[in-house]
């Protein structure tokens, strides 16, 4: 088990050092995370994502302890120290009408988790996940007509950008009460900087003044998440759980600031120092409101065999401010996750693929966007495969490879809109073992 334990190391070291690089760089590259506090993500390890996103009402999985943090009871469950890390990459094309297709991608950090059982029936975890994400720069013009005065026709270039994101650091402890009971509860620190720019340019115009808009927001302060499951035992290897978690309503602090700046280009075209700032303003005591998120789900296990489940998630988005004011195109959201997995035989000793999870799952939202009267919706459908690897029948310690692909599409082609097509992949490496117990010699 050395060179497992080895490579488990270097996969997290790996992660660690891509989390440090994507801190000070962008890790999307959509338009739509010009809105709000951005893309707003999962929050789910790979094998939640391959069955469609079901998370709710889910607690073990296959028989492995599973670190699931959008239903803190679920740490009721844990009952082998767990860790968990992993990586995402996303593949996107955008398509606007008379524009030609644009490609990005972009790797960062999916997760690090942990959990520790402290009885029986009970677990504390704790981890680091993307909260939010920021990154787009595109370009919009409008010509000036000389409308036959004999002038040049003017263009005048309307320039976005925007980086950063925010982070999730949590805290959460989930117990059981009797049999079927599981209750918990996550502490969150969420923090990052937002910063968004927006010029505008008359390159025509040799010396003319061109402005820019600079804000930023640097964001930090406390969230909390809280979940309940209720599982029905037909036997001993057959459940049906039901499951609620939400996510409250809190306010973090922002440090504001708001600069209009004036600047000029030399005749090669490259951008000078800026000559004037019209306005410079600091605001240290704003306040981000974040909206109540509530999650409901059900599942069915047979132990080691299957399991199925939905979930119905709605975020009062609505309700979102930033320094008091609601961002523009912002609305409610809701989703829907449908999935599960099948495991052929998780006792073959001759057939290495049957003792692989295959999981499937589908997603539909109507995401908290709504822009130039479009609401933005998402359809996509995900599949996934959690791979064993072999372990010494006398050890404690079991791994596992989780894979999920996520394919879908998201915006439409409407209202001067952009359609985005993405494939997004997740990789994540599970450890389960018996960590702190006694062992009793003869």
């Amino acid at each position: 088990m050395i060179k497992y334990t080895r490579l488990f190391i270097t996969f997290l070291l790996a992660v660690i050092v891509l989390q440090a690089k994507s801190q000070s760089t962008a890790t999307t590259s959509s338009p739509y995370s010009r809105y709000g506090i951005g893309d707003l993500n999962d929050q789910l390890l790979p094998q939640n994502i391959g069955m469609g996103g079901i998370s709710t009402a889910i607690n073990t999985i296959s028989g492995y302890n599973n670190i699931n943090q959008l239903n803190p009871a679920s740490y009721g469950k844990i009952s082998f120290t767990t860790i968990d890390v992993g990586l995402y990459t996303n593949v996107s094309t955008f398509s606007q009408n008379g524009l030609p297709n644009e490609v990005t991608s972009n790797t960062r950090l999916s997760h690090i988790s942990f959990a520790l059982p402290i009885t029986k029936r009970s677990a504390l975890s704790f981890g680091l996940l993307p909260y939010s994400e920021m990154g787009y720069s595109y370009k919009q013009s409008s010509v000036r007509n000389d409308n036959g005065k004999g002038a040049a026709d003017t263009t005048t270039n309307y320039i976005y950008s925007g980086d950063g994101g925010l982070s999730k650091l949590y805290l959460g402890y989930g117990f059981g009460i009797g049999k079927h009971l599981l209750l918990g509860a996550n502490v969150s620190y969420i923090f990052g900087n937002l910063q968004q720019d927006q010029s505008t340019e008359i390159p025509d115009l040799y010396g003319t003044l061109d402005s820019r808009i600079e804000q930023s927001n640097h964001v930090k302060g406390l969230n909390y998440d809280y979940g309940v499951q209720y599982s029905f035992d037909f036997s001993d290897t057959k459940h049906l759980v039901l499951g609620y978690s939400g996510s409250a309503s809190s306010t973090l602090n922002v440090n504001s600031t708001y600069i209009v700046s004036q600047y000029t280009h030399d005749s090669a075209g490259n951008e000078n120092v800026p000559s004037d700032s019209l306005v410079n303003s600091n605001t240290p005591n704003a306040k981000l409101h974040l909206p109540q998120i509530n999650r409901f789900g059900i599942s069915y296990q047979y132990d080691n065999r299957f399991l199925i489940g939905a979930d119905y998630t709605m975020g009062k988005w609505s309700d979102l401010t930033i320094g008091g004011v609601t961002p523009i195109n912002i609305q409610d959201s809701k989703l829907f996750n449908i999935g599960g997995q099948i495991t052929p035989n998780v006792n073959s000793l001759s057939n290495f693929f049957a003792l692989i999870d295959y999981r499937l799952g589908f997603i539909y939202e109507q995401t908290y966007l709504n822009v130039n009267g479009v609401s933005i919706k998402k359809y996509a459908g995900t599949f996934g495969l959690g791979i064993p690897l072999p372990h010494d029948r006398a050890s404690s310690a079991f791994y596992k490879i989780n894979f999920s692909a996520e394919i879908g599409q998201r915006g439409a082609l409407t209202q001067q809109l952009v359609k985005e097509n993405y494939v997004n992949f997740h990789l994540g490496f599970t450890l389960n073992d018996k960590w702190f117990q006694r062992f009793k010699f003869d």
